[in-house]
């Protein structure tokens, strides 16, 4: 008994630990996902929505949010035309660059004049 309550707080603890996790972070002054992969935001979009679909989104993949992701300080989730949510930083909603290969990579910088990393 005092075992299986045991494995239960450290189950709940850990469950906690998860959700209390920051989506991304920043990585040498770029904010990344945790696998090193840059983030960007776009020009187009107005606070808490996205206008990258389409053609767009194949080319500037969203950073999604886990299903239960919550929000958590600046991080906050915004709900895409297809009803996934989408991670956003300060009210902007985040995207992958498609052109981007490894951790590190900042390809998209500047694209078009519209696409940014987060520094």
């Amino acid at each position: 008994m005092m075992l299986r309550n045991l494995m239960a707080g450290l189950a709940l603890s850990l469950a906690a630990g998860v959700a209390l996790a920051a989506p991304a972070e920043m990585t040498d002054g770029v904010l990344t996902d945790p696998e090193g992969m840059t983030l960007y935001t776009y020009d187009e979009d107005s606070e808490g929505m996205s206008a990258c679909t389409g053609d767009c989104a194949t080319n500037w993949p969203p950073f999604i949010a886990e299903e239960g992701a919550e929000p958590e300080g600046d991080f906050t989730l915004v709900e895409r035309d297809d009803g996934q949510s989408q991670w956003a930083y300060m009210g902007k909603p985040l995207y992958y660059w498609s052109g981007d290969e490894a951790a590190g990579d900042m390809a998209g910088d500047g694209m078009s004049g519209v696409w940014h990393v987060v520094k």
